[in-house]
């Protein structure tokens, strides 16, 4: 049996830490996988906020979540599935939080400009994105897991804990809602 040894910041020449065998808990594990999750967590975290500030907020909530309950994460399973559902609970959780509370009022709101945008692209992108954010909330998560993430669909079955015809009917609404909104 390997033995593998690992360092949490202790200082060169110190090895006082415990060794960890191959069959390394789940903690380890999920501490040792998560940071090649990060840009696609992040990722799908931009866009169910829209907003930077936030998303790296929400992703780090869902890595502080991911490392506190690693022990529930079963090895036998999709590290990539749960810390997406990881990330799909928590926005949940604060819309409802946020939908009970008055609005926040930013305190240096910085006004949008006065002129359009001058290319073609970028106004073609910004009137994908607001036609994104404007579909429904279910339609927006199965789309962005799908067509942003590259999931598959049973992937986002498993991280919405929805059937894969829900996610097949709701991907193709939402798909449908942009065709409509790129002919007009």
């Amino acid at each position: 049996m390997s033995v593998i040894r690992v360092t949490f910041g202790l200082p060169p020449g110190r090895m006082s830490e415990p060794a960890v065998t191959a069959d390394a808990p789940p903690a380890l594990e999920v501490a040792d996988q998560l940071p090649q999750h990060l840009p696609a967590l992040r990722r799908y975290a931009r866009m169910l906020t829209g907003d930077a500030t936030a998303a790296d907020d929400l992703l780090q909530d869902c890595a502080e979540r991911a490392l506190s309950r690693a022990r529930l994460w079963r090895p036998s399973g999709n590290l990539r599935a749960w810390l997406f559902t990881i990330m799909h609970n928590l926005h949940a959780n604060h819309r409802r939080r946020a939908a009970s509370r008055p609005p926040e009022a930013p305190i240096d709101e910085v006004p949008e400009p006065a002129w359009p945008a001058q290319q073609f692209e970028s106004m073609a992108a910004t009137q994908t994105l607001e036609a994104v954010s404007r579909l429904p909330s279910a339609q927006r998560e199965v789309l962005l897991l799908v067509a942003v993430d590259g999931m598959a669909y049973s992937e986002v079955a498993t991280v919405l804990n929805i059937p894969v015809g829900t996610v097949m009917s709701r991907l193709s609404r939402a798909r449908d809602s942009l065709r409509k909104v790129s002919a007009d």
